[in-house]
Order: structure tokens, then C-alpha cells, then sequence
């Protein structure tokens, strides 16, 4: 049997033994990437093992807050734990969003573990080509 070792996974893994699970008042982070596709934004989230009735979205003005919970599996009498390192509690991230996005229409989707936000670039924010009348006089701006 060959065992790696990966020594930041056990330094993670020891924080949040010491630190424990998250809670409504110190959520945790969760991990997620961001990029434009096209005329959309897309925030990705890692949720395994999060059931989709546990994930929260809200936007209040330019601020996205996803708060997620993963609640411990309901095991047998008889069952004896022998590693537990998937963290358990209250996962929360918050971001600013610009602007220049949509935040009236956000499509989320959860798939396989994964929360998915696809946000709008608003219309004033794309570009436009602004077209150039030609006129015979000069005008003339008074202030």
C-alpha cells in the first residue's frame, strides 16, 4: 500500500480540529472560484455533501452572502468512528459584487456538490457603439 502525505492537508485538517465546525456567529470559509463567461459572471461554490434545502443565497444591495450547513450523517449504535476529516457546521462566504452586474436576475444551480451563480452583466455596462452625427453648423454649449 503506498501512503503520501500531503503536510498542508494535515495542517488544515489540525486547524480545524482546534478551531471546530462552524457556527451560525464564526461560520467557516468555503473554498470557490469566480470568472466572466461571455456576458455572464459565475461564482462557483464547494458544498459536498450539503443538501440543497441547507444552502442559503441572499443579495441585499451589491452584497452576495451564501451561507451552507453540512449537519453530521446520522449513524448506528454500533458504529465506531475511525477518521473523521470532513468538516462539519456553518460554511459563509461574502462578496461585493460590482456594479456593473445584474443582481435582479442570478440563476443558481447545485450539482454535484458544486453551487453554481450565473450573474448578468447589466446593459449599461457592455459595450456600445456610439454613433457620430454630422451636422453643417457649429454648436455651441453655453454653461
Amino acid at each position: 500500500m503506498l501512503m503520501r502525505t500531503d503536510p498542508f492537508r494535515e495542517l488544515d485538517r489540525l486547524a480545524q480540529q482546534l478551531m471546530g465546525p462552524g457556527t451560525w456567529s464564526k461560520p467557516s470559509a468555503m473554498p470557490m472560484d469566480a470568472y466572466r463567461e461571455g456576458d455572464e459572471y459565475v461564482v462557483a461554490f464547494d458544498l459536498p455533501g450539503v443538501p440543497a434545502d441547507a444552502i442559503d443565497v441572499d443579495v441585499e444591495r451589491n452584497m452576495l452572502t451564501v451561507k451552507a450547513e453540512r449537519r453530521p450523517v446520522a449513524k448506528a449504535d454500533d458504529v465506531q468512528m475511525e477518521l473523521s476529516e470532513r468538516p462539519l457546521g456553518v460554511f459563509s462566504r461574502q462578496i461585493v459584487l460590482a456594479d456593473t452586474l445584474d443582481t435582479e436576475h442570478i440563476q443558481a444551480d447545485y450539482d454535484a456538490g458544486v453551487l453554481t451563480l450565473r450573474i448578468s452583466i447589466a446593459e449599461r455596462a457592455k459595450p456600445r457603439k456610439i454613433s457620430i452625427g454630422v451636422g453643417s453648423g457649429r454648436k455651441e454649449i453655453s454653461g
